[in-house]
């Protein structure tokens, strides 16, 4: 079969769906991938992957209706040329473009996943915003013949608003994580507490900086260090936030990469703060390499962390409870390095790449 997989970043195709695109192809399916950027800087990336790569135009962010217009259009043409018989799509717009245009096309198989609600959907302040929002998943899932949800939390929300029908629902436990490129490694003897993650604000990188400023005047030696890209997220940040937390010493940015394994094998205890997730593949690689979890309890990140077990769950903005935790784990060496263990055990047995992959594949008939 011809299976096409839409994504709004050409980046997430290679971080969130190298294992599924191999998977596929081992299965004798042609794949083609597709997103926004130019062919040219991702044909031979997507190639190595033993498929072919498509781009087309979207706006990842704003709601220009004239953009989304052009992106509806831009889709289906590249639908209408490739003919697919399944389309898998993730991410907001793809989910509600890639969907109606695959309907209007005639795909026989439609399959959306939602990996996290975003910003944009559980903003408060904008209720107008999530109106349009609702109306815009209302119709393009009920274009689908399977609707993937990574936690139970957004699965709630939608099936309350009405938005889904349960009778098209799977659960899938996130993303998943190859267990092969992601191995346990031993915890360093400093003190280091890793983010991961794009800087923004949902992700709870201020209080994550302003919780290592607390960390660091009862323990000095400690480090708190920050992986990640900015961001055209409404919520991002910018190198000025920054700047003062780096002067001071309180936390140190590592800036971005394609390979996040060197950094967590020096990493004691991984960190994510995050306001929602669909469930957190940085955790979840984090997991892999036996570490620690502090986390928020909040939709996704409290998939990831039996609480007192694992790692920590803590509230949503808590700078002071974020900070307690940190330095928990600082002062109980013995019982950090047992929750890492456990992290491990239940990355093994739950989150394993190829188990969700299967779960995948199985639902969509592949």
């Amino acid at each position: 079969m011809k299976v096409l997989i839409l994504s709004s970043r050409a980046s997430s195709l290679m971080q969130f769906r190298t294992d599924l695109i191999l998977d596929l192809v081992a299965c004798g399916h042609e794949v083609i991938a597709a997103a926004p950027e130019k062919e040219q800087d991702w044909a031979d990336k997507i190639a190595a992957l033993g498929s072919r790569y498509s781009s087309f135009y979207l706006e990842r962010t704003g709601l220009n209706p004239i953009s989304d217009l052009r992106g509806l259009r831009s889709i289906y043409k590249l639908i209408k040329k490739e003919k697919p018989d399944i389309v898998f799509t993730y991410q907001a717009k793809t989910v509600v473009y890639g969907c109606t245009a695959a309907w209007l096309c005639g795909v026989p198989s439609i399959n959306a996943l939602l990996a996290g609600l975003g910003s944009a959907f559980r903003n408060k302040d904008r209720k107008l915003l999530k109106v349009i929002l609702s109306l815009q998943y209302k119709f393009a899932l009920g274009c689908c013949q399977n609707v993937f949800f990574q936690n139970r939390d957004d699965l709630g929300e939608f099936l309350k608003a009405g938005l889904v029908c349960e009778n098209k629902v799977t659960m899938i436990n996130g993303s998943g994580v190859n267990l092969q490129n992601f191995t346990p490694q031993p915890l360093p003897n400093e003190n280091a507490f890793l983010f991961v993650g794009r800087l923004i604000r949902d992700k709870g990188i201020m209080e994550y900086m302003e919780a290592a400023r607390k960390v660091r005047i009862k323990y000095p030696t400690a480090k708190v260090r920050i992986l990640g890209s900015f961001d055209t997220n409404p919520t991002a940040i910018s190198p000025s936030d920054l700047e003062p937390f780096i002067k001071e010493g309180s936390i140190e940015y590592l800036g971005k990469t394609e390979d996040v394994r060197p950094y967590l094998k020096k990493c004691s205890v991984f960190v994510l703060p995050s306001y929602h997730e669909g469930t957190p593949k940085s955790v979840l690689e984090a997991m892999a390499t036996k570490r620690p979890i502090i986390t928020t309890d909040a939709p996704g990140c409290r998939e990831t962390v039996i609480d007192g077990i694992n790692g920590f769950l803590v509230p949503v903005g808590d700078v002071d409870a974020l900070a307690e935790k940190m330095i928990w784990m600082i002062e109980h060496r013995a019982e950090a390095e047992r929750m890492a263990s456990v992290s491990l055990e239940i990355c093994r047995e739950k989150f394993d790449v190829k188990k969700v992959n299967a779960v995948l594949l199985k639902v969509m008939g592949l």
